[in-house]
């Protein structure tokens, strides 16, 4: 595996496998990288015959009072699980040379509907920083797939949808949420957590799983359920931010007619904010 900093180098590495017939997959993270990004690797590279991944850790999508700077950098452990994962090259520019001209002067790209509400409402400008982003990466790869994981699901259908309303020819693949042993979804941002708060972290998961089956064994008055399961969350621990059951492509709040679902929620522990969600098809049971 190669590691690149510049665009130039990026484009010409990839040329030369395009040249070579080789399709190409791509997976943007910010790196600290777990076996759930790792997943997201190897998806790529059962897709793909040159994986390209990107590490950089984005000003553009975190507001003033969040952990940009804190954020974990560990280029040298992250290269060798992409490496492990089947990756062929990575990218992974400074600032100045994705911003080269300045944030403040920056094109943003803006994704409405999906992008409004949920985390779109507790982080301003969030979003609106992930599609410039995603953006310019996708333009700077320029692959035939790319691959996100389905834990950050607002992102994904953020992503889905620039790539949709653009018409960037690019697949994207959502990859299913990988999860510890107890069923918390792995993030960077476990790591935050103290030993008393990991051991509370997958309430979360459970009252998650709680409301799909509540859901799947015929509960439809979604205020009264998303109260409830408020109230548990409360109970075991978390300061809630959100929790919501939505329709799945559009992320309009969910009806009663509606078959395809996902069940959303932020909370905090402490000063962590986790995120999780479950997608569930009612015409599949």
């Amino acid at each position: 595996m190669n590691t690149v900093k510049t665009v130039r180098e990026l484009r010409a590495a990839v040329a030369r496998a395009r040249s070579e017939g080789k399709r190409i997959g791509f997976v943007p993270t910010m790196g600290n990288l777990h076996s759930g990004h790792a997943a997201l690797v190897t998806k790529a590279a059962q897709r793909a015959d040159f994986v390209v991944a990107s590490i950089f850790v984005n000003p553009l999508q975190f507001g003033p009072s969040e952990d940009l700077d804190k954020y974990p950098r560990t280029l040298a452990a992250d290269q060798e699980t992409l490496l492990q994962a089947g990756c062929h090259l990575l990218f992974a520019p400074s600032v100045e040379e994705m911003y080269p001209d300045g944030m403040a002067g920056q094109t943003r790209v803006s994704v409405p509907n999906v992008s409004e509400g949920l985390c779109g409402a507790s982080r301003p400008g969030h979003f609106e920083g992930v599609a410039t982003v995603v953006s310019k990466l996708l333009n700077m790869v320029q692959p035939d797939l790319a691959v996100f994981g389905q834990k950050d699901f607002q992102q994904l259908a953020v992503i889905r949808a620039l790539v949709r309303d653009l018409n960037m020819p690019i697949q994207i693949i959502g990859e299913p949420t990988v999860r510890a042993d107890d069923g918390l979804a792995l993030s960077s941002r476990n790591g935050y957590l103290n030993e008393a708060q990991r051991a509370t972290a997958p309430a979360l998961y459970r009252v998650l799983s709680a409301m799909a089956a509540s859901i799947e064994q015929g509960e439809r008055d979604y205020p009264t359920l998303i109260a409830s399961s408020q109230e548990q969350l409360v109970v075991a621990g978390f300061r809630p931010d959100y929790l919501e059951v939505r329709q799945a492509i559009s992320l309009r709040p969910a009806t009663a007619d509606d078959r395809d679902l996902v069940i959303l929620a932020a909370a905090f522990l402490g000063a962590t904010r986790l995120i999780d969600n479950l997608h569930l098809n009612l015409d599949d049971q």
